[in-house]
């Protein structure tokens, strides 16, 4: 029986792949360090036999040495994530999002393991012309220090093809949405959701610009698609993650949401403070792996609409930091 550690695991997209990799039989042992406080999202898990949790930073060696017994595949998606945390802390941002991460990498090798799929992101294509679409062949211009370090590790993961026993996967994913135990209201869906539900004005920087979108379960399918397909469909391989019909603008966002809150109050600014604009091609994945979004953005908004009217994340206001990534608690002592 195969046993997948999950470097992250207690994260927004890491405990949805945790029940999922559950639900289909795997064995997982989650790896994580708690950066977010969010030590409760693991809590129902705790019973499953088939579930192991080890506390550990991923860039103390001593703490990584451990985890790898048994282990058949890893998928480390373990970070800061996202641009305005890792301005926030540059110096961690640093130490966890590159040397952590190479860290992982170089210890993982010689371990036995089979695949590493390393989670990195669509944000790597930075800006691009209105006609323009990216697939994984585009030129990369990460324009942020998060994008940059993602660039950074996924070509040190490339220079070590044929020299690793693992065999790697990148995955380059979308924006993130939908339900999870760990979750995140600093996202676009989310954060646009929950704040026209609670009344307030919405104030919208770019709204012409692009992103692609999945929901963490079609990631989590992925995942599981990626550690059982064919050695030779993935090894060394990098795929966008996500689907075409999930590529929005922000206005188009908007809009949907709209439908559900009719007397919104929303506000339109230009030049904001995040320059990015990329529509993504996923034909790749598609056709390598016979992967398709399951969920649209409008059922992400549908779902998160359905949880805020039932009242279902009381303290998004009052606990804010526990619903995203705007605080990390974190000492390195090595």
């Amino acid at each position: 029986m195969r046993r997948i550690l999950v470097i992250g695991g207690a994260g927004y997209v890491g405990t949805v792949l945790t029940e999922h990799l559950l639900e289909q039989g795997y064995i997982v042992r989650c790896f994580d360090n708690f950066l977010y406080k969010n030590n409760h999202c693991i809590s129902s898990f705790l019973r499953n036999k088939k579930y192991q949790f080890t506390y550990g930073d991923m860039c103390s060696p001593s703490d990584m040495s451990k985890v790898f017994d048994e282990v058949s595949d890893v998928v480390l998606l373990a970070g800061l994530v996202g641009d305005p945390i890792t301005r926030k802390y540059p110096k961690q941002s640093r130490l966890i999002n590159e040397l952590g991460i190479e860290n992982v990498i170089d210890i993982a090798n010689g371990k036995g393991t089979k695949r590493f799929i390393f989670v990195s992101t669509c944000s790597n294509y930075g800006m691009l012309s209105s006609n323009e679409i990216a697939d994984e062949e585009f030129s990369l211009n990460p324009l942020s220090d998060y994008a940059r370090a993602k660039v950074k590790c996924e070509k040190y993961l490339m220079s070590l093809f044929g020299t690793t026993d693992f065999k790697c996967t990148i995955l380059r994913f979308a924006t993130a949405f939908g339900l999870s135990p760990r979750m995140r209201f600093d996202l676009t869906i989310s954060e646009f959701t929950k704040e026209l539900v609670i009344g307030n004005e919405l104030t919208v920087f770019d709204a012409n610009t692009w992103r692609p979108y999945c929901h963490v379960r079609d990631f989590a399918r992925l995942i599981q698609i990626v550690l059982e397909a064919k050695e030779t469909s993935v090894a060394n391989q990098i795929f966008n993650a996500g689907g075409d019909d999930n590529n929005y603008t922000k206005k188009m966002i908007v809009d949907e949401i709209s439908h559900y809150i009719p007397k919104a109050k929303i506000k339109f600014l230009e030049r904001g403070s995040d320059p990015r604009n990329y529509k993504v091609n996923f034909g790749k994945v598609r056709k390598v792996l016979n992967f398709k979004p399951k969920y649209s953005v409008t059922d992400g908004i549908k779902e998160l609409l359905i949880a805020l009217e039932s009242k279902v994340f009381q303290g998004i206001i009052e606990e804010k930091n526990m619903y995203g990534n705007y605080e990390i608690d974190y000492k390195n002592d090595f």
